[in-house]
């Protein structure tokens, strides 16, 4: 694992739960390490369950882990702070505020006056392709509209590592591939490092340079996949053979990842 010149490195991470149903505890990660290079865009996938929305959550300070540690640029994360921009998998918008006003939400508890603030502000509704809606309101607008607005938000405080948690998840299928496509435009422009966690294996790899497929819990990292496609990709590289290949390539990681759980929860007697 290359870490001398990496973003952001996990190393031997740990962490587990109080069981509710029993006085033991329920191990969520077995010694997690990797390492994310500057402007990387890393997605995280694996089976229903394995930990990958509480380990973003970890990455981002929100939720403490038991052993391992996390380094930021060198620095070891220990609570949430503007050098890392969340992304949820539903709006979290503020419904009495515009898209302006939500947008300068960040730079406001910083401190920043909403004068400077909202001038920041038009650069990052024109990179979302927001222009003409700085005034409307979260209810006025559509889904994909509306997670355009929440990434404006998270990149407007210019983070050094954006976290992604299934942004696109609540969406119909036509708008996810449209949003999929226009976040690679923004990734494109910005350059920020990004973890991407989603359930669906296509966009894993259409969106990635590289795949972190993690195991049925307690999760350990299965493989790290590189994803070979050359950039800028077009929503039409997802037919070509090379990435077939690979998301049958995943899918069978994964595949095999939950019939080991389902198996072991059978001797459980879990199911």
């Amino acid at each position: 694992m290359e870490t001398s010149a990496a973003k952001l490195v996990v190393q031997n991470l740990r962490k587990s739960f109080r069981s509710q149903r029993s006085e033991g505890s329920i191990q969520v990660f077995e010694g997690i390490s990797f390492a994310v290079q500057p402007s990387e865009f890393i997605s995280l996938v694996g089976p229903s369950g394995c930990g990958k929305t509480t380990f973003l959550r970890i990455l981002d300070g929100l939720i403490p882990h038991d052993d391992g540690e996390i380094l930021l640029d060198g620095k070891t994360i220990i609570k949430p702070g503007p050098d890392k921009g969340f992304v949820f998998q539903d709006s979290s918008l503020l419904p009495w505020r515009t898209v302006m006003d939500n947008i300068i939400l960040g730079l406001e508890l910083q401190g920043a006056g909403k004068r400077e603030a909202r001038k920041k502000a038009e650069r990052y509704i024109a990179l979302v392709g927001l222009a003409g809606f700085e005034h409307h309101y979260p209810h006025e607008l559509s889904g994909g509209m509306q997670q355009r607005v929440n990434l404006a938000r998270a990149l407007i405080v210019d983070p050094q590592v954006l976290l992604m948690d299934e942004p696109f998840a609540s969406l119909d299928a036509q708008t996810r591939e449209i949003m999929q496509a226009e976040l690679l435009k923004m990734w494109n422009q910005t350059k920020k490092t990004v973890i991407f966690v989603t359930h669906q294996i296509e966009e894993a790899l259409y969106l990635a340079d590289r795949v972190v497929v993690f195991s049925a819990r307690p999760a350990s990292i299965r493989e790290i996949v590189k994803v070979g496609i050359p950039r800028p990709r077009s929503l039409s590289v997802k037919r070509s053979k090379e990435f077939l290949d690979l998301a049958d390539h995943v899918w069978g990681i994964i595949q095999e990842e939950v019939l080991k759980s389902m198996g072991r929860e059978r001797e459980e007697g879990v199911l």
